[in-house]
């Protein structure tokens, strides 16, 4: 395990799962908001602000046991913690963009309706592989690396499809005040994969660079003993050559 510390490690556990049934409601909240029930929306932006707030309180906990010290061993897990912490933005960039729809209540193209659903399911994806790295970086696993680059792909396939839905609502009939203002909210929900994968690129970055530098040190240690193993047989040979003679 990356700590030592069962209340620490319940901390980390309680941000990840926080983050991740933040995912689930805010891809509820956006499906309930095009299918106009805005009572249900409501109540998931409701849910969804509490959740901020406990991501909030998690976070200062996470950065407090950071500048305290505590059980960490060495400065490499410090950082990896203080950077787990930053996914309560995630939770934040989720409830800002809920609250942003419950303000401006935009109104939805049924020809975009499908488009934006899907949106909003790529965004949760790339939160739910963010979780999955997160929890391996945990772990110590030695699959965090190749997690983290599924978040990335994961933000990159939810930029794509924001960049289809607005493609589609500036080709459509529509005011152009209206067509940005679909287009800013498509971009909130892209926001949303975005920082998700700058939370999993940060967190699991000091222990690609410890794997680096320890393969680099691993590789030069084992070069110089060949240099020093190949220039003591090619002494033994003068030696032998000089002694035949």
């Amino acid at each position: 395990m990356l700590f030592r510390n069962d209340a620490l490690t319940a901390q980390c556990e309680e941000m990840i799962a926080v983050v991740v049934h933040g995912a689930v409601l805010f891809r509820s909240g956006i499906g309930l908001a095009l299918q106009d029930r805005p009572d249900e929306f409501q109540s998931r932006l409701f849910e969804l602000k509490a959740l901020e707030q406990q991501a909030g309180e998690l976070q200062r906990a996470l950065q407090a046991s950071v500048e305290r010290g505590g059980p960490f061993v060495g400065r490499t897990r410090r950082v990896q913690v203080a950077r787990l912490a930053q996914a309560g933005d995630v939770v934040r960039r989720m409830t800002a963009t809920l609250r942003r729809y419950a303000v401006e209540q935009p109104e939805p193209v049924l020809e975009g309706n499908t488009l934006l659903i899907d949106l909003a399911e790529h965004a949760k994806r790339t939160v739910d592989a963010m979780a999955a790295a997160l929890r391996a970086q945990m772990t110590e696993s030695p699959t965090a690396s190749d997690l983290a680059d599924a978040v990335h792909t994961r933000a990159l396939d939810t930029r794509e499809a924001s960049e289809k839905y607005r493609r589609l609502i500036f080709r459509l009939d529509l005011r152009l005040s209206h067509k940005s203002q679909l287009s800013e909210f498509s971009e909130a929900i892209e926001s949303v994969a975005d920082a998700a994968a700058a939370v999993a690129a940060h967190a699991i970055a000091p222990q690609r660079g410890a794997a680096v530098s320890f393969g680099r040190w691993a590789f030069g240690r084992s070069a110089s003993r060949w240099v020093v193993l190949s220039t003591v047989i090619a002494i033994l040979g003068t030696v032998l050559t000089l002694s035949s003679t």
